[in-house]
């Protein structure tokens, strides 16, 4: 195989494959390079560290006070993050890149980590 035909084969691929699917190999990739834990390796009852972005966020209204209720994904699983008893927290916005860490627990068949540590990332 040549060069220029192996450069055309990577650039069809590109160009043909699932952009969610390339997003997620995207953000695998960086939380592998930083020595993260993989969501999809993570079990209940662990004390996990993971990068990723934040998919979608949604906070309470003061009256119901239940907190601040965020989707994560890091390129393998989603993880729910739930703050209790805040009803905003500068930052934490879809979109944003952030590492958790917290104990990993299970709500309805889903990983939830309730009041993580985070760190919000730069852009990048």
């Amino acid at each position: 195989m040549t060069a220029g035909a192996g450069y055309l084969k990577r650039l069809t691929r590109r160009l043909t494959e699932d952009l969610e699917q390339a997003d997620a190999e995207k953000i695998s990739e960086q939380s592998q390079a930083t020595g993260a834990q993989r969501a999809c390796d993570c079990s209940r009852g662990e004390e996990v560290s993971m990068l990723g972005e934040l998919r979608s966020v949604q906070t309470c209204s003061k009256a119901t006070k239940t907190g601040v209720v965020a989707e994560f994904f890091d390129g393998t699983d989603v993880v729910v993050l739930k703050w209790i008893g805040r009803n905003r927290i500068p930052g934490i916005e879809p979109g944003r890149k952030i590492t958790v860490r917290g104990r990993l627990g299970e709500k309805d068949g889903a990983k939830v980590i309730y009041n993580p540590y985070y760190e919000l990332l730069g852009d990048d």
